[in-house]
């Protein structure tokens, strides 16, 4: 089913067609005297609405008609690496990832997603260099999301320090980014920090009743452990019942058990 989003692509790139005052004949959907590198543009996003409709087939037939005008396109190569990634073809996705980065050293949101494999295949370091450079684009756009990934990246590397300069940075720029606000909660519980640790996860627990977001595991044992802290009995009650009903298989209820064996 065509989304939303598609449809107001394809709206878009129809309306180029309708302010042209010298249409004469198309190829291929553009007009003749289009530019290559409009074209190419065209193409890359009828690619993009194609892959958020979830139909690969279109995408790809889309983003091969823009290497064919142009080989060298960078975003060509990031949406084929999308499609690649989506499709479970990881080396190939990979390969176009680096060779979009390799054609615009600048593209950042192929660098974005080029890390969002590297940590999904675990390559934490990788996508910590890749995020690093993203987040110190001051251009892009999703700059604080890609601060918070980075210090979720730095985290899988032990990197506590660069971790919490990260999700400090990321709410920072976005107040609204519950993740790094109950990651930053948890860094100052571990340094001790309590008042800190608790400003931040009450800042979390704001965030997400205000976009009715469900708790996480991590997020409901920490604040098992900074209310249990503050000897909060009923909030540790209440994010115990949660994690216990909903989250029994998780590696954090397995913690959560050990802990309340210990008291």
């Amino acid at each position: 089913m065509l989304t939303h989003k598609f449809i107001s692509r394809i709206l878009a790139l129809l309306a180029v067609g309708f302010l042209s005052s010298c249409i004469t004949t198309t190829t291929g959907g553009f007009l003749v005297d289009t530019s290559d590198e409009r074209a190419t543009e065209d193409y890359v996003q009828l690619a993009l609405g194609y892959f958020d409709a979830d139909d690969m087939a279109g995408a790809r037939r889309h983003v091969n008609n823009a290497l064919d005008i142009n080989a060298r396109s960078s975003e060509a190569h990031m949406v084929l690496a999308l499609i690649f990634q989506r499709e479970g073809d990881v080396d190939l996705a990979d390969e176009n990832f680096r060779r979009s980065i390799s054609l615009d050293r600048d593209n950042s949101r192929a660098r974005n997603n080029y890390a969002a494999l590297l940590f999904e295949q675990q390559r934490y370091r990788d996508a910590f260099e890749q995020l690093r450079r993203v987040a110190n684009d001051t251009e892009y756009e999703g700059r604080a999301i890609a601060f918070e990934n980075l210090g979720r990246a730095a985290l899988r590397l032990n990197r506590e320090s660069e971790a919490q300069d990260a999700f400090a940075r990321a709410l920072q720029l976005n107040s609204n980014l519950y993740v790094s606000a109950v990651e930053l909660s948890l860094i100052y519980f571990e340094q001790q920090d309590f008042p800190r640790a608790r400003s931040s996860y009450q800042s979390y627990l704001t965030i997400v009743e205000f976009y009715n977001v469900p708790h996480t595991p991590r997020a409901l044992l920490a604040g098992i452990q900074i209310e249990g802290y503050y000897q909060n009995q009923k909030l540790v009650d209440d994010f115990a019942l949660i994690l216990s009903t909903l989250y029994q298989s998780s590696p954090e209820y397995q913690i959560y058990q050990r802990l309340s064996n210990a008291l």
